[in-house]
């Protein structure tokens, strides 16, 4: 069984409970307003009021529905993450299986950074509910790593390397190392090889 198989029976991301009526119309209205707003001002620059107020419907409506802005990001890079997930986990290699486990690992932190820098406000704004680091999505990326960790013949607390990776992708730090350090994409692409090829004893 390879490493893509393993992952077959995980969720590739949070599944959104079946809606009718006014509560499927609102929410399809929120989202769109929300896209359209971030679009043409930046997410950054996106607030709770103004999202409601383009939809059109009550701001308490909008918190039920998303529970919070943190939320709300989450929905929106929903389907960005399925695109990118399903190319990892079923994809053509380097990225998805058939390539040596290291090499896919290396190509996944290439990979995930650009995606993490296109999507670094709606990524850094998920990241403030602390439960969204924990849920399914952020759960198949971890397991991911580990499992290509252990596939590649790590040893040790694959956990405590899998978060060690995976701090390299945060968006913040990727954020921080781009704007204030002047460190590109490559070059945080070249640090995330080194790491992996050193926990992988290469």
């Amino acid at each position: 069984m390879s490493v893509g198989d393993g992952l077959i029976g995980l969720p590739v991301t949070d599944s959104v409970p079946v809606e009718r009526g006014d509560a499927a119309r609102n929410r399809a209205l929120l989202l769109a307003a929300a896209r359209r707003l971030i679009d043409e001002r930046g997410a950054n620059t996106v607030t709770m009021d103004d999202v409601a107020t383009a939809a059109g419907v009550g701001k308490g409506t909008l918190f039920r529905r998303f529970g919070s802005r943190a939320g709300l990001m989450i929905v929106l890079l929903d389907e960005d993450e399925k695109t990118e997930q399903r190319a990892f986990m079923f994809g053509p290699p380097p990225l998805g299986p058939g390539a040596p486990p290291l090499t896919r690992l290396i190509a996944y932190g290439r990979h995930r950074l650009r995606f993490v820098w296109d999507h670094r406000v709606l990524l850094a704004d998920a990241n403030t509910d602390p439960h969204m680091r924990f849920n399914a999505p952020a759960t198949l990326h971890r397991t991911h790593v580990r499992m290509l960790l252990a596939a590649a013949g790590t040893t040790g607390d694959l956990d405590a390397q899998t978060q060690a990776l995976l701090s390299l992708l945060d968006a913040d730090y990727v954020t921080h190392q781009v704007e204030d350090l002047g460190h590109d994409l490559d070059r945080q692409g070249d640090a995330w090889e080194s790491l992996a090829r050193k926990l992988c004893g290469s």
